[in-house]
């Protein structure tokens, strides 16, 4: 056995015991506070000593590890910078709210793997510099080509980096009981103390670590769930046998006379704010005058203080200006409006009775898979791993190691979905408002779960319950009565999810600026030492700008992160696939193909999400703009190889670098 593997077995006995010391704690009566805080504390503890033993000053250990890594912990390292709080906390979620639509991310972030084998990992290898950027200012020739594929790293690794912040705010506000904005400025200093002290290399031995909480994490409570339900240990089988109990619960639902009220009553808001929408700026001014007029009676009235501070809360909720409140009710009515509208059943691809509908939720399915897959491919965290390994025929091995780590979580999380929604379907919804369990009003507190009485008959109905699906996941053990110890278990897991994702994050995208901007153009003399504290100051600039931007909390983890993956897609992959396989392909080729194809997604998705201002009324055939990278990527190609054909062919050391990259494995 080698001293790595050694090293990894004594962590993960070292982890298991750990937890085993939790649960009898739990079982001894310690508090459930004191338990959070350990898991959360423990395992940060252990990735900063890993941070700390592999610190470097050498910038090969610092940008690609030594290029020394074996194929199988690369693999183990790519999976825990692959597994993101998207996977982690997300993918589960969005299965439980989508059903079979949120199948396309699994198929997609899978089948972009394959990707990654067959047209870069290989060929990244043998050229075998540091970074994304450097690969294409070295292929096309010039400054320009390399200065946009900053841009375009920057761009597509912030987006990414912003949702596993999130993760980690949402993360440690729930199990350290501090305020979000805090908890992701704490959880900040777990991301970087590892990348800043080592940068890859002390990256990829966190990462290894990392995988192995996050794995346990996420097959431990699945595993309960699954035999407490069924009977059955293995998830991926009593799949089958809650889903269609499942079917049962959602037709006897969408059935019962209590649920049918509940959704005209949210109709019936959706149209009241659609008249007050219409009637502004007068409709604001008469409702600030009646909730005034009822404060002032309660209080003449000696009413209880909770009513008080209800109406004092509506006046304080109500917006400044008209165009503050158009903003605010037309998204309260289009909320409103969807959950009005039965859920659509969960084994069913596209069950949408208008043709157009079906149509446009399978275009949807299709595109998303489309954009995952080639973002995947695109991704510069991702492929800057496959610098890391000893050899080409190590990375091709790789990615094989990568996908087999990935989906031992992947082919749990659609039990994992099922599993959740039967627990509140068949033992949550129907129950008394004032027996909830205690989940649902700690949920609440952080914003992630609503429960109104819509139809005030103080039972809870289906639609009368909002759950955000990015805590499906961490709410799971609560919402299956399992020990606090599996909840604590699975917090530091979404931690290290969210952890190893954006330390490999954050390092690509400052090596990008100290190694491809400030090294190549602005100070080509620089020494070692100046370059890795310029990457150093470059990081921690960019880390607390990212925490600022996630303390605003964003949208949904899953779906910020489908930005992030159509900006690779459109930005980055056209150019590298055709540097590679296409001798043709030239500077100004690139530079269109980097500027015409995220023009392209950005426009869509300014257009089409309604957080930019934008309407799917601009929609084409119907895309959702997370998937704006399917016309980028079209665009990209097009400008890419349009422009390359009209304008000079490269010159000779592009095309020698070419031949060098296609020549077989043995040369």
């Amino acid at each position: 056995m080698s001293v790595i593997s050694r090293n990894y077995l004594l962590f993960a006995t070292g982890f298991f015991l750990f937890v085993a010391c939790m649960a009898l704690g739990e079982w001894l009566g310690a508090s459930l506070q004191w338990l959070g805080y350990g898991f959360l504390l423990a395992t940060i503890f252990m990735y900063a000593i890993i941070g700390v033993f592999c610190r470097t000053a050498d910038v090969t250990e610092y940008y690609v590890a030594g290029r020394r890594v074996p194929a199988v912990y690369n693999g183990m390292a790519t999976a825990a910078d692959w597994m993101s709080a998207a996977s982690f906390l997300g993918m589960a979620g969005t299965l439980y709210v989508t059903g079979f639509g949120g199948l396309a991310f699994v198929m997609g972030w899978t089948g972009g793997y394959v990707l990654v084998s067959l047209l870069l990992a290989p060929y990244l290898r043998r050229f075998g510099q540091y970074t994304i950027p450097d690969f294409l200012g070295t292929r096309y020739e010039g400054r320009l080509p390399r200065v946009l594929g900053v841009i375009a790293v920057m761009l597509a690794s912030f987006v990414y980096v912003v949702a596993q912040i999130y993760g980690v705010g949402l993360i440690t506000s729930r199990f350290a009981g501090i305020d979000f904005s805090i908890g992701v400025f704490v959880g900040l200093a777990g991301v970087l103390v590892c990348s800043f002290l080592g940068g890859m290399r002390a990256i990829t031995w966190t990462q290894v670590a990392q995988y192995l909480v996050i794995i346990v994490a996420y097959l431990t409570p699945v595993v309960m769930m699954s035999w407490q339900t069924t009977g059955i240990p293995v998830p991926q089988i009593a799949y089958g046998q809650v889903l269609e109990r499942l079917g049962a619960e959602e037709a006897r639902l969408a059935a019962s006379p209590a649920e049918q009220q509940a959704r005209a009553a949210l109709v019936k808001r959706a149209e009241s704010l659609e008249q007050r929408v219409a009637a502004l700026p007068v409709s604001l001014l008469e409702e600030r005058v009646g909730l005034i007029g009822r404060l002032e009676t309660l209080q003449d009235a000696n009413a209880p203080a909770r009513d008080i501070a209800e109406v004092q809360r509506q006046l304080r909720a109500l917006p400044a200006d008209a165009a503050s409140a158009r903003e605010k009710w037309e998204s309260d009515a289009r909320d409103a409006l969807a959950r009005s509208q039965p859920p659509t059943p969960h084994a069913q691809a596209f069950p949408e009775t208008a043709r157009q509908s079906s149509e446009e939720a399978r275009n949807n399915f299709i595109a998303l898979v489309f954009v995952l897959m080639i973002g995947t491919a695109g991704l510069p965290h991702v492929l800057a791993r496959y610098y890391t390994v000893t050899g080409v025929a190590a990375a091709r091995n790789s990615v094989f190691w990568s996908l087999l780590f990935i989906l031992l979580l992947y082919l749990v999380a659609p039990a994992y979905a099922v599993l959740a929604k039967w627990e509140i379907y068949h033992h949550v919804v129907g129950t008394p408002i004032a027996d909830l369990p205690s989940w649902i009003s700690s949920w609440g507190k952080l914003g992630m779960v609503k429960v109104e009485d819509m139809n005030l008959d103080g039972i809870l109905q289906l639609a009368e319950l909002s759950i955000n699906p990015d805590v499906i996941v961490l709410a799971t053990p609560e919402i299956a009565g399992l020990p606090y110890f599996v909840s604590g278990l699975i917090a530091a897991g979404g931690l290290a999810a969210a952890l190893s994702t954006a330390d490999g994050l954050l390092l690509t995208m400052c090596s990008a600026l100290s190694h491809d901007v400030y090294f190549h153009v602005i100070n080509p003399a620089a020494a070692t030492q100046r370059r890795l504290l310029v990457s150093k100051a470059t990081l921690m600039v960019v880390a607390t700008l990212a925490a600022w931007v996630a303390s605003l909390r964003p949208d949904s983890i899953l779906f910020t992160v489908g930005f992030a993956f159509s900006i690779a897609a459109s930005a980055i992959f056209p150019a590298m696939v055709a540097g590679v396989f296409w001798r043709r392909a030239n500077k100004w080729g690139a530079v269109a193909a980097m500027l015409v194809g995220p023009g392209v997604a950005a426009a869509y998705a300014l257009a089409t999400h309604p957080a930019f201002g934008g309407s799917m009324r601009n929609a084409w055939f119907g895309i959702q703009p997370v998937s704006c990278g399917v016309f980028g990527v079209v665009a990209g190609f097009a400008a890419l190889v349009l422009t390359s054909l009209v304008t000079a062919p490269p010159g000779q050391i592009a095309r020698g670098l070419v031949e060098d990259l296609r020549k077989p494995e043995g040369a």
